[in-house]
């Protein structure tokens, strides 16, 4: 009987040694992905100074921190937090070594972060993301944000998923230049939340939603026909034009997502759309926006997303640092693809091979067999229990791909078979 509780506490994920080996090759792909596109990994602190993560926090965000107090200190004293994302401690780090990096500066940042969000199935507290960004100093060429979603396309291939991933492109600027071309600008906060939610509730919600806003008539039809624009680059394109709304900033977000979807075409994707309801509810994204779909589980939402941001760092620096990243939530898409079953490699033996001697005399060497074996790059352990073969055999075969039993014989003859577990 146990003496406490020992269930894991709400909205954290542990997993056993053969289901978190599943986990960890997605996570190595993910790694092998975004080196192959030249990101350079770094990897920043899980405590941050609880000012640099409030820097621009606010609202639910300021919420979610996790502040951290030692034993003979109160909450309210405590200057330390956990970090709830990589691109804030990502900020700090471009500052504090500005001087020493090479710009553009491809980064990739894999590692825990800590939401004080309500836990949910498939939503977790304690969560593991793999973060590609580009950074560059002053300027940043917008053919990064191509380099951005290309890699993150790739990394998702790489899963050899059971349905495919789709990426859904937009820009920020158009939205900003038709609500500025109609001057709603007023409203745009308003607005945004409306198309931000519009996906999830029914289509007359949100024509009563922009109704409450105090929108026009012909307001109201242009938003609606520019929420409801989706396909082909230049299909979109169109039909923004033909709303009819001149606007200096709305013709660069065209010309932008123009050229973004056409170097991804000519980079051979052809798996992403464009999609005006796409316009991500984080503040600092000004020009493109993406987010990842699986197109047959709309249910779940998005699992991947970015986008464009003009300046990193401006909470902390008075240089201008613009960049573009993407974020995959590991945690939450390795639930939600073992839940759905879209994997074929679930429930993998971690280890390539067992070797197993009969008796204590054969111990030496199969110590050296399995030193032998891992000078091949490959996983090995010894079964070293005092069992009989059997027992032994049965063991090695729930942890391990393979045995090499190891008898008086093998030793003699200085040799060993390796037998693959059915």
């Amino acid at each position: 009987m146990k003496k406490m509780n020992t269930s894991p506490i709400s909205g954290t994920q542990e997993l056993l040694p053969e289901v978190q080996a599943v986990f960890d090759k997605l996570k190595q792909k993910v790694a092998e992905n975004y080196k192959a596109h030249g990101y350079l990994n770094v990897e920043t602190p899980i405590l941050e100074r609880t000012e640099i993560l409030l820097a621009k926090a606010g609202g639910d965000t300021e919420k979610q921190i996790y502040k951290v107090a030692k034993t003979n200190e109160s909450m309210e004293d405590a200057t330390e937090a956990l970090r709830f994302d990589h691109t804030v401690p990502l900020a700090r780090y471009i500052v504090e070594h500005e001087s020493e990096l090479n710009f553009p500066l491809k980064v990739s940042q894999m590692g825990e972060c800590f939401r004080g969000e309500r836990a949910q199935r498939g939503r977790f507290r304690e969560l593991y993301q793999c973060d590609v960004d580009v950074i560059g100093r002053g300027d940043l060429p917008l053919f990064y944000d191509v380099d951005v979603i290309s890699t993150l396309l790739d990394a998702f291939l790489s899963f050899d998923l059971k349905t495919p991933v789709i990426a859904r492109i937009s820009n920020r600027k158009i939205l900003k230049g038709l609500l500025s071309g109609l001057n709603l600008q007023e409203k745009a906060a308003d607005v945004y939340s409306i198309i931000d939610h519009s996906e999830k509730v029914p289509a007359e919600k949100t024509e009563a939603a922009l109704d409450e806003i105090g929108l026009s008539p012909d307001e109201k039809a242009k938003i609606l026909a520019f929420i409801y624009l989706n396909g082909e680059a230049e299909v979109v394109v169109d039909g923004i034009r033909k709303l009819g709304v001149e606007n200096e900033i709305l013709s660069e977000g065209l010309d932008e997502l123009t050229e973004v979807t056409r170097l991804l075409k000519a980079d051979s994707y052809t798996n992403f759309v464009v999609d005006m309801k796409i316009v991500r509810g984080l503040d600092y994204y000004t020009g493109t926006v993406f987010e990842f779909i699986l197109p047959e589980y709309k249910d779940i939402g998005s699992v991947c997303g970015g986008g464009r941001y003009e300046n990193l760092a401006e909470y902390f620096t008075e240089q201008k640092f613009p960049g573009v990243g993407g974020s995959i939530g590991l945690s939450r898409l390795f639930f939600v693809l073992n839940d759905k079953k879209l994997i074929d490699f679930v429930s993998e033996k971690p280890i390539e091979a067992a070797v197993v001697p009969i008796s204590e005399s054969e111990n030496q060497y199969a110590l050296k067999v399995a030193k032998e074996i891992r000078g091949k790059g490959l996983s090995v352990t010894v079964v070293a229990t005092d069992k009989k073969l059997g027992d032994k055999m049965k063991y090695a075969s729930k942890i391990a791909k393979a045995a090499i039993v190891i008898g008086e014989n093998e030793v003699a003859a200085g040799t060993y078979e390796i037998k693959k577990f059915n």
